[in-house]
């Protein structure tokens, strides 16, 4: 295809791209505060993530186009004849996420919300010291707290497994099919074909409230562990 017939398009909103790399910082964040016992700061990182999460689920049923779960989310059998072409190597004229990606993002929000919510309820010793429980971990019972506390652990072993197959998806897409996925997500721009619509983006003033609610909603939930 001649270089007339592609066009510069913006994809992604700036709300969408803030919260991808600042969950990608903060989970790097979370793992270095678990290993070096900072649990101060673990949890703070904790209610951040949360308040994300919340920010992209309502994000995404009223954000932009791309940013949409009824957008981006197609049939299971749409996301295997995805994959079945996978090593074919054809324009990429996908204006948002492909049909596999979606549900790989689907995936992650999931094992994030488990993750985080776990959390709220996780206790480490001794659990006098600041920090070192979640806001409802002396609520329930001693035993549920540490079976609760093991699944937190075990969940973020399985985010590391999601991330390195997401990172993998990246590079295959790259290798395979020469498209590349990261740049459109650091500019929100991606060269597409000439004639596909770009998609409407959502507006930041509805953004901001959403954003703003999100935080207002974990601070109240990290206030309930004094």
């Amino acid at each position: 295809m001649s270089e007339s017939g592609w066009q510069r398009v913006k994809v992604w909103d700036g709300w969408v791209r803030l919260f991808h790399w600042s969950l990608v910082l903060l989970v790097e964040a979370q793992w270095a505060t678990a290993e070096l016992g900072q649990m101060e700061w673990h949890f703070r990182c904790g209610y951040l993530i949360l308040a994300l999460l919340l920010f992209r689920l309502a994000w995404g049923l009223v954000g932009s186009e791309t940013a949409r779960f009824a957008r981006f989310l197609k049939s299971p059998a749409a996301a295997l004849a995805h994959l079945r072409h996978l090593t074919r190597r054809e324009p990429d004229t996908e204006v948002g996420h492909n049909a596999a990606g979606g549900w790989m993002v689907l995936g992650l929000l999931g094992l994030l919300l488990a993750q985080v919510g776990t959390g709220l309820f996780a206790n480490e010793e001794p659990s006098e010291s600041y920090g070192a429980h979640g806001p409802f971990a002396l609520r329930i019972a001693d035993s549920l707290s540490a079976q609760l506390t093991e699944l937190h652990e075990l969940l973020f072993n399985g985010i590391l497994v999601a991330v390195a197959l997401h990172v993998l998806a990246v590079l295959t897409y790259a290798v395979l099919k020469r498209h590349d996925l990261v740049r459109p997500m650091i500019t929100g721009f991606k060269r597409l074909p000439a004639g596909i619509a770009a998609p409407r983006l959502g507006s930041p003033w509805l953004a901001l409230p959403l954003l703003a609610a999100a935080l207002g909603m974990v601070w109240w939930l990290s206030l309930q562990g004094g």
